[in-house]
């Protein structure tokens, strides 16, 4: 299909819901984050800093808050690297194989996966603050604990089972044929598939926003084109061991103390 055929077909509705749900997990995050001098300065005086203004800690904001955050985080950050995906599902509709409503079944059996790692990475969150290796922003209060996520995602990016779940985000039509079954139900069965495919993708990039902050939006911004081109067949290939070797070099240097 020409690009100025797909860009008017995604006037659709299933299309607006879809890009609605990026920009509102974009704006809660915005609204979630903090100003650049209150970081700021919540590093330099530290957790005295945080209770002398009363600062909602992820202990006292409570499980619920966190991971709404990273529901938000989710959305935002995942749903665009969907979009292949689902430009490839509406082709199959255009065909009369597929319908709107098993596209929107797709997503949410999509976003239940990544609803599902919201709820642990905000467990985790509050374990990690309450030891003390991440700080109320979210940030990794320790080196070492920096370097070995970096170094963790640094390695993962070699393994097997990144290529394997980046073959299949990479080739949806493929991934389509081989678990395509009719109907809304099953839509969403292969939805909740495709999450844990592409959660297998991106878990521990998803992890480094304990160096870079839970409320660092560069961070998000810089992660979300990361794993957009990673899962885009052509640049995707010469992107991920490349990037595998630069985390596990930033991993070296942080625990050097150079950065």
């Amino acid at each position: 299909m020409p690009l100025s055929t797909r860009i008017r077909a995604m006037r659709a509705p299933h299309w607006l819901l879809v890009f609605g749900l990026i920009v509102v997990g974009w704006t809660v995050l915005y609204a979630m984050s903090l100003p650049s001098d209150l970081r700021a300065a919540g590093r330099l005086y530290g957790a005295e800093f945080w209770r002398a203004i009363c600062t909602v800690t992820p202990d006292a904001a409570g499980y619920g808050k966190l991971t709404l955050m990273w529901s938000a985080m989710a959305a935002a950050m995942m749903l665009p690297t969907l979009l292949p995906a689902l430009a490839t599902y509406e082709d199959l509709a255009a065909s009369g194989a597929a319908s709107g409503r098993g596209m929107l079944a797709l997503v949410a059996g999509y976003l239940a996966v990544w609803l599902g790692f919201s709820a642990l990475a905000a467990g985790v969150q509050m374990g990690l603050t309450g030891a003390g290796l991440v700080t109320p922003l979210g940030e990794s209060a320790a080196r070492w604990f920096s370097a070995a996520l970096l170094a963790g995602a640094g390695a993962y990016q070699f393994t097997a089972l990144k290529a394997a779940c980046l073959s299949q985000c990479r080739q949806p039509l493929t991934f389509f044929m081989q678990y395509w079954r009719p109907g809304p139900g099953r839509a969403a069965a292969m939805g909740l598939r495709l999450g844990a495919v592409c959660l297998g993708c991106c878990w521990a990039l998803m992890a480094l926003a304990f160096v870079g902050g839970t409320m660092n939006l560069a961070w998000m911004g810089l992660a979300t084109v990361l794993m957009v081109f990673e899962k885009l067949p052509g640049l995707g290939r010469v992107l991920t061991r490349p990037l595998g070797a630069a985390l596990i070099g930033a991993a070296g240097l942080t625990a050097a103390g150079l950065i």
